[in-house]
């Protein structure tokens, strides 16, 4: 069963109610806070992209084509489509040899509401560059161009490239490949069903400074937060707060996890009903009751933590409040 983790509030009557499920285990499955069912399946959507992303390394496609850690990073990351993640993304496909019209990840304006005027204003139209999976995209093309694997449809859950990524990601969960379902991301590419426990667990295994590929992503990824997101986005928020304690990843339809580097642990988040607008108050909530939080952290994520609903006329008329408690 899932459990209530957020009231949203209008006057001083509760409107709606957000339910969800909350694990936080260790690199060996062992749950050490949670809340909700454990075994509740979650499609991992952009919490797969780090487990995706890891084969870029461990094939040794990153040092062949000499990847900076910037542009391991945006094969990370969800991005906004500013031009710091256009210019990383262009880098890529100018080291292996390929343009933008090989990006299979289809178009849509950037999500940074600036960028998009800008783009607009100039008169130039969005490409695949913009796409919030272009760097989970690029790094596929990566790992086609060092392997000599076919260019075309490499989107296909079939294609060589999308064999090596479901390997790795059983890998990394310890889900056998026969037992993770298959979607298709809104990018095209295929998406990962798993027990929302067995992404907790890898996370938590992204904390590891054994594993020198493993190692080596999180420090990319955490020396360059803003490529994990974008401007006045929570995962590049939360990073830039705390550092290099957590690495923070969302989803979507209200998933998200992060990788606490500190305590070896991970934590998967699944919002019941998808929405995201609880989403962000649970996932400050938890790194509080994690003690992760310094009270000087909680104000500089209190807009995440503490959301505000305010009407047309500028007049704060309700709030999302969190309303749980993790079990140890």
């Amino acid at each position: 069963m899932s459990e209530v983790l957020v009231y949203v509030t209008r006057g001083d009557q509760i409107e709606s109610i957000h339910r969800g499920h909350i694990i936080v285990a260790d690199s060996h499955g062992k749950i050490v806070y949670h809340l909700g069912d454990p075994d509740h399946t979650i499609c991992l959507r952009s919490c797969g992209k780090p487990l995706q992303a890891l084969p870029v390394i461990t094939t040794g496609a990153a040092d062949a084509f000499h990847i900076s850690p910037a542009e391991l990073a945006v094969m990370s990351g969800s991005l906004s489509g500013q031009d710091f993640h256009v210019k990383a993304i262009t880098s890529v496909l100018e080291k292996i040899g390929l343009d933008a019209g090989f990006l299979d990840c289809g178009v849509h304006r950037p999500s940074h509401r600036p960028t998009a005027k800008k783009l607009q204003e100039s008169g130039n139209k969005a490409s695949p560059l913009h796409n919030n999976c272009a760097g989970k995209h690029v790094a596929m093309l990566s790992l086609c161009v060092y392997y000599g694997w076919p260019l075309e449809n490499y989107i296909s859950p079939e294609h060589p490239v999308q064999q090596l990524i479901l390997d790795t990601v059983s890998s990394l969960t310890e889900v056998p490949v026969g037992k993770i379902g298959i979607g298709i991301d809104g990018c095209g590419v295929p998406v990962f069903f798993l027990p929302l426990v067995s992404l907790a667990r890898a996370y938590a295994r992204l904390t590891s400074r054994a594993d020198p590929a493993i190692s080596r992503l999180m420090e990319a990824v955490l020396s360059h937060p803003a490529m994990i997101a974008g401007s006045e986005r929570i995962c590049t928020d939360i990073m830039v707060t705390l550092g290099e304690k957590v690495f923070a990843k969302t989803g979507a339809e209200g998933g998200y996890a992060m990788s606490l580097m500190e305590k070896g642990w991970g934590v998967g988040i699944k919002i019941e009903d998808g929405n995201n607008r609880a989403l962000y108050p649970v996932t400050v909530e938890t790194l509080r009751q994690l003690q992760v939080l310094s009270r000087e952290d909680e104000k500089r994520l209190e807009a995440y933590h503490h959301p505000l609903i305010v009407n047309h006329r500028k007049e704060i008329v309700g709030s999302i409040n969190v309303q749980f408690n993790l079990i140890h």
